[in-house]
């Protein structure tokens, strides 16, 4: 198996034995499926009961969830600032700061708002 595909019959023959030999109900029994996060007795829950419980009951996404130290997350999140803020910049068109009615951003929206019915309050919405 590559990339959790199935891509031959050797990959479905693996497969299925894991399936049949490894993957066992007894497995989920007492089992944290994160920290604090317990999995429920699979003599009791059925496969939409799961998915409800899983729903409603799971923590937070973090790095600590996925077995990670704490700091994993600060490169992704210095990532997505600079990602928004330069998208910030790319919208507003690069010249002319906050407030200039000569920056790209500012000229869409006065066109889009002359050509808006009298009534459309499209800065409110």
């Amino acid at each position: 198996m590559y990339g959790g595909h199935i891509t031959d019959a050797w990959d479905r023959r693996t497969n299925n034995t894991y399936l049949q030999v490894l993957i066992k109900p007894e497995l989920l029994a007492n089992c944290n499926l994160s920290q604090g996060f317990k999995s429920p007795d699979p003599a009791k829950f059925d496969y939409e009961a799961y998915k409800v419980y899983i729903d409603t009951k799971l923590p937070v996404e973090s790095p600590i969830l996925f077995g990670m130290h704490p700091n994993a997350e600060i490169g992704y999140l210095g990532n997505m600032c600079e990602t928004i803020f330069s998208t910030i910049l790319d919208v507003q068109g690069g010249s002319g700061g906050p407030g200039k009615k000569d920056s790209g951003a500012m000229n869409i929206l006065l066109d889009l708002k002359n050509r808006s019915p009298v009534d459309f309050n499209m800065f409110e919405i």
